[in-house]
């Protein structure tokens, strides 16, 4: 249901007006060879819409680069750097388009059952601990008590009793 992320494709948000992507590709060449630069522009304004793709050659530099780039300043703003997700095309075969409109409804159902499942077993398990632990708290207690019963029992404390009685 989840397409993975491109593990060599950055997504850059946070872009300020005045980057382009001669900029965003200056920024991010330091961290190795890089593939591909975009800012989709909004088509109303022909200006991107603060964020951006850079595609690098290697995965291990896409990855140095988020490392480094993410909460990073450019122009003043704070960057926010992740591993982009593969586009989804209206209409295409891949794109929202093309999923049922309850899609979202199902795996928000399976979440909250998911969510239910788990409360019911954590609940399941706090209970299991509560009836250990009030066995334990028994079992020291007649362990006090078996104690008690033996002390009372000792031979020589009754003998030490006996012989103060007679003394007395």
């Amino acid at each position: 249901m989840y397409e993975p992320v491109q593990k060599n494709t950055l997504y850059v948000g946070g872009l300020p007006e005045e980057v382009n992507e001669q900029i965003l590709h200056a920024a991010f060449i330091p961290f190795g060879d890089i593939k591909d630069v975009k800012t989709p522009l909004d088509h109303a304004t022909q200006k991107h819409r603060s964020f951006g793709f850079v595609t690098f050659l290697e995965r291990e530099d896409a990855a140095a680069a988020m490392d480094n780039m993410d909460g990073a300043e450019l122009y003043g703003r704070v960057l926010t750097v992740n591993y982009a997700f593969p586009e989804r095309i209206k209409g295409g075969e891949h794109g929202w388009a093309a999923q049922p409109v309850w899609a979202d409804a199902d795996t928000w159902f399976e979440r909250q059952q998911q969510e239910k499942e788990m409360l019911r077993l954590q609940a399941e398990e706090n209970a299991a601990m509560e009836a250990a632990e009030e066995l334990r708290r028994k079992k020291m207690a007649e362990e006090r008590e078996g104690e008690k019963e033996e002390e009372d029992a000792d031979p020589m404390k009754i003998a030490e009793a006996e012989a103060l009685e007679n003394n007395a």
